[in-house]
C-alpha cells in the first residue's frame, strides 16, 4: 500500500499542461492534516503484536511498517478510528486531539 506523500502544487501555465484524466496519482497531497481531526490514534506498542489488521485497514494509508513495528502519520491521518477498531489486541486507542 502506497503512503500519502506531500508533493508541491504548481498550477497549469497553458492549455496542454491540464491532465486528460485525473489529476494526481492516489496519495497525492498539497497539504497535511488541515487540524479539523477531533480524535487521534495511540499505538500501545507493548501490546501490539504486529498483525498488521490496522496497517491493512486504514483507509487512508497512514499506517506503516517500521523495524517490525507499526507507526501511524498523523500527518495525514484523518482520525476515523478504524485502525484502532479493528485491533484484536487493543493496542490502538483513540483520544481527543491534544491530549498527551
Amino acid at each position: 500500500m502506497n503512503r500519502p506523500a506531500l508533493r508541491k502544487y504548481v498550477n497549469p501555465q497553458y492549455l496542454s499542461d491540464l491532465p486528460e484524466g485525473p489529476c494526481y496519482d492516489a496519495g497525492h497531497l498539497v497539504t497535511v492534516n488541515a487540524g479539523w481531526r477531533t480524535r487521534k490514534p495511540v499505538l500501545d506498542s507493548e501490546a501490539c503484536t504486529g498483525c498488521y489488521i490496522c496497517y491493512m485497514n486504514c483507509p487512508e494509508g497512514v499506517i506503516f511498517k517500521s523495524d517490525g513495528k507499526v507507526d501511524i502519520d498523523y500527518d495525514f491521518c484523518k482520525g476515523c478510528g478504524i485502525c484502532g477498531n479493528g485491533c484484536p489486541k487493543d493496542a490502538i486507542v483513540m483520544i481527543r486531539e491534544g491530549e498527551a
